[in-house]
């Protein structure tokens, strides 16, 4: 039995992943608003001794109104509430460095950490897309280079003032009549390129010191960013050949960026689609693939490839002569996964939709329990994985079909936890220490030799 075990995170969308996963009977398609449906996929998720839960975002109206559930509830709010339905899993949401600004996001992640009792998670997104943009004053999205350099601004501010407060800044003697100690409070002062702040944050210091730093993008901006500062990665990979790949190559750019690699753990998404034999689940990845509007599907493929409304025909292949990644402003590592997906299986546009349907070119597996729980297990022990992001096509119904089915063979197997034990922070459940803090450290390093 090996020591070393999955990190599972739960990638929790509305009806599921798959984009027509509301159309099945089963499914509300109200489900999107409501907390209850979000209550009842987080204590599923604690059942199955996952490590965290994750809600996508971004600042701007999701696909048009015709093709699924559009909208979202804002996800700092959402896992506050949360926070108080469950007791262990950690609490994951996505937002923007391009549409926000350090302070105020700063203070409601560390609110979010300080209610959950330390099981905050940031997944630190640069948010492509023009209309995005559009929803903040811009004509166009920022360039790839600057989004990524100003998330990199963004994040040092962040930093500063989740350590402008001293673990013990709080004196609290009421004898004396001192409630803090003022000299161990620290004001960023920051001024730079994109940013310029003050003043200390008005939270103090939360029990992990910071959230869990997430990051998902794997362009090459994307991965120098994520060495710098990510404690875990979403990526999205078709193949083990692949993965390996990505990972030591995100392993060695950590290492050389002066850090731990195993403070950073790669988590793959995969899509599960389960049946108690493999006829049986592939005849139930029919049924979603069969509620496909395929209209829908190529007017966002389009999109995608940048290419003019029109351009593309359902039963032809890609055009040959598609834009390099260079060219693309967007989400580069997912226009780069698509094109190469089609490629390499020589797929028609019909083909590709169905494949992309399920998961947005992340892995899609359907298969038996026993079959879902190897693919898991190559992918963790072959040095693919530290955990997968579990991205159920049908929720709640795929979630809970995982957690009954593949959690007991992955236990039985000495990869998962069987029980959380004693309470942990989201960081210390993924076996990352909490960082020291960088005012306390300067002012402790012993001064420099005089020559």
């Amino acid at each position: 039995m090996t020591t070393r075990q999955l990190h599972l995170n739960a990638f929790l969308m509305d009806t599921g992943h798959h984009e027509a996963s509301w159309r099945l009977p089963e499914s509300d398609p109200y489900a999107h608003v409501d907390l209850a449906h979000y209550v009842r996929l987080a204590r599923t998720a604690e059942r199955g001794t996952f490590d965290s839960l994750f809600l996508a975002d971004g600042p701007q109206l999701w696909s048009n109104l015709a093709q699924r559930p559009a909208g979202a509830l804002e996800p700092l709010t959402l896992l506050t509430a949360l926070a108080t339905a469950t007791e262990h899993i950690g609490l994951i949401a996505t937002a923007s460095t391009s549409y926000n600004s350090p302070y105020n996001l700063a203070r409601k992640f560390a609110s979010l950490d300080i209610i959950s009792g330390g099981r905050a998670g940031w997944n630190i997104v640069t948010t492509a897309g023009a209309e995005a943009a559009r929803n903040f004053g811009l004509e166009h999205e920022p360039a790839h280079a600057e989004r990524y350099a100003r998330a990199a601004e963004f994040l040092d501010v962040a930093l500063k003032l989740w350590d402008s407060w001293e673990d013990d800044a709080v004196v609290a003697d009421k004898a004396a009549g001192v409630w803090g100690d003022d000299s161990r409070i620290h004001p960023p002062r920051h001024r730079g390129t994109y940013f310029s702040v003050a003043g200390a944050l008005n939270v103090p210091r939360t029990p992990q010191g910071y959230p869990l730093l997430v990051q998902a993008g794997s362009s090459e901006d994307g991965k120098a960013f994520a060495a710098r500062y990510a404690e875990a990665v979403f990526t999205a990979q078709q193949t083990l050949a692949d993965a390996q790949a990505f990972y030591r190559d995100l392993k060695a750019r950590t290492e050389r960026a002066g850090r731990d690699p195993r403070h950073v753990k790669v988590l793959p998404g995969i899509v599960p689609v389960l049946g108690s034999t493999q006829a049986e689940a592939r005849a139930n990845e029919q049924v979603l693939e069969d509620h496909i509007v395929y209209d829908h599907g190529v007017a966002r493929l389009e999109s995608l490839l940048q290419l003019e409304p029109g351009t593309l025909e359902l039963d032809a292949r890609l055009p040959a002569d598609l834009p390099p990644e260079s060219a693309v402003e967007g989400a580069k590592s997912r226009y780069t996964l698509v094109v190469e997906l089609a490629r390499r299986d020589r797929l028609t546009v019909r083909q590709l939709i169905g494949r992309l349907g399920g998961g947005r070119g992340h892995l899609t597996f359907a298969g038996t329990p026993e079959q879902v729980a190897d693919q898991i297990g190559t992918w963790f022990t072959e040095g693919a994985a530290d955990g997968f992001n579990i991205m159920p096509a049908v929720l709640p119904s795929g979630l809970e079909a995982f957690v009954e089915h593949v959690v007991p063979i992955l236990r039985a197997r000495g990869l998962l936890r069987t029980a959380y034990g004693p309470r942990q922070t989201l960081r210390e459940r993924y076996g990352l220490p909490r960082p020291a803090n960088q005012y306390v450290t300067a002012a402790s390093s012993p001064a420099p030799a005089l020559v």
